[in-house]
């Protein structure tokens, strides 16, 4: 089956009010319709724009499975092009990051101002009297939008705006997130962590918001900061918890922390956050710089455990960036956030803290690596082929702005997302393109 032949009925009978079919997970063909109507059609996450901070800084990264490049140029302005040749279709670049005013394909030399400008052609008389360098600078997406120094971008020339696409309580979260800098600023420049698991990338975006699996896949690291560091985070995803599972509409989920804080002022946060030294002067600076109320309300989210539709993660001091790369292998990029005009103390803590639990050697991400390429091959048993998302689904309160909110162990979250991933495609699926 190609994405040409998928039609709507078959989108809409992979997922049901409580379940969804295990071939929205391994069918290639709805891959490939993901990646025309999710990522390209849609607006996909790139980057960051600290990421590139000075002229002729340049990263890459993918809109869905096509390869881009986003740089600097010497007047401080950013650009997204395609990274690929426009004479024989060669990758540009292939580092990850670096500073140049040109890319040269190794080719045939062919060379380009990091704008995309095609600047030189060895040997141009070969081309004729008619040959133009403009009609073959580096293509851009159509579009490109920002949100506070993050970076989408899309493929198709028209559809909703980013401001539509990200929605009030999307951008709401992102600003508590920033706002814990009192400048409203991070730096995504300590490097990164990546790693690839065998499995679908929907399992790692469904996994952002889901804390039913806290207390007892990740058991392990909560014993250990238990006895080490005196610290019981358990009972913040216990059944009993006040936190919420947030489905906040369009796909995009989170796990909502404040309800539970404005109970426990002991909180794990509150008690780190308040205490003397450079925690109590960053305290102070916020206070300073955002008002005592706002800052308040700052300390009491701790910045944000969001995923945003489709492969974007604003969680826990880092960037998640999702790559499809097939329908069973997807890699994910994890970039620390550090806050800007804070003391060193604190992002020195907010990085202890992603490195011991996010990356490959962390004692979190792994847990959760592991049970996705665990799915993916259970997937494989498809006597009964459904996945069961009905926790909660009795005791979850829709909102008028389209969100829906349900206790912290809910699913709430997975099948807000599952339903708005099939409206999505069965919308779109008769315009694919096909393989």
């Amino acid at each position: 089956m190609t994405a040409r032949q998928l039609t709507a009925d078959d989108i809409d009978a992979l997922v049901l009010p409580d379940r969804i079919h295990g071939k929205a997970l391994t069918d290639p063909a709805i891959f490939d319709a993901e990646m025309e109507i999710i990522f390209e059609r849609g607006w996909a996450y790139i980057g960051h724009e600290s990421e590139v901070p000075n002229p002729g800084d340049f990263r890459t990264s993918f809109i869905g499975r096509q390869p881009i490049i986003f740089s600097r140029d010497a007047a401080g302005e950013i650009h997204v092009v395609m990274n690929r040749c426009t004479h024989r279709a060669a990758i540009l670049c292939t580092e990850e990051s670096g500073n140049t005013r040109t890319f040269r394909c190794p080719y045939h030399l062919w060379t380009f101002r990091n704008s995309g400008k095609l600047i030189g052609v060895p040997y141009p008389d070969g081309y004729g009297p008619d040959f133009r360098k403009s009609d073959f600078d580096l293509p851009k997406p159509p579009r490109v939008g920002f949100y506070r120094g993050f970076i989408f971008a899309s493929l198709a020339e028209d559809g909703p705006g980013i401001d539509e696409h990200l929605g009030p309580l999307v951008k709401e979260q992102i600003d508590l997130f920033l706002d814990l800098s009192p400048l409203g600023e991070i730096e995504c420049r300590a490097g990164v962590n990546r790693f690839y698991f065998r499995g679908n990338w929907k399992l790692q975006l469904d996994n952002t918001a889901d804390f039913y699996h806290v207390n007892l896949l990740h058991r392990s690291l909560l014993d250990v900061l238990a006895e080490q560091q005196g610290i019981d985070i358990s009972e913040v995803s216990s059944e009993t918890s006040e936190a919420r599972n947030v489905y906040l509409g369009s796909g995009h989920s989170m796990m909502d922390i404040r309800p539970y804080n404005r109970l426990h002022h002991d909180s794990v946060r509150d008690h780190v956050l308040r205490g003397g030294g450079p925690q109590g002067d960053y305290i102070q600076s916020l206070k300073d710089n955002h008002g005592e109320e706002r800052a308040d309300e700052l300390m009491m989210a701790g910045g944000s455990h969001m995923g945003v539709w489709p492969n974007l993660g604003v969680l826990s001091g880092m960037v998640r960036r999702l790559r499809p790369i097939s329908v069973d292998l997807t890699e994910v990029i994890l970039t620390p956030a550090l806050l800007k005009g804070v003391p060193d103390a604190v992002n020195t803590a907010r990085l202890r803290g992603h490195e011991g639990f996010f990356p490959p050697a962390g004692m979190g991400g792994s847990d959760d690596q592991d049970v996705f390429e665990r799915i993916q091959m259970g997937l494989a048993a498809n006597v009964n082929p459904w996945l069961y998302l009905g926790r909660g689904m009795h005791r979850e309160t829709h909102h008028e702005d389209g969100s829906v909110t349900a206790q912290v162990t809910d699913e709430a979250n997975a099948r807000g997302l599952y339903h708005y991933w099939r409206d999505v495609l069965s919308k779109n699926v008769h315009d694919t393109i096909g393989v």
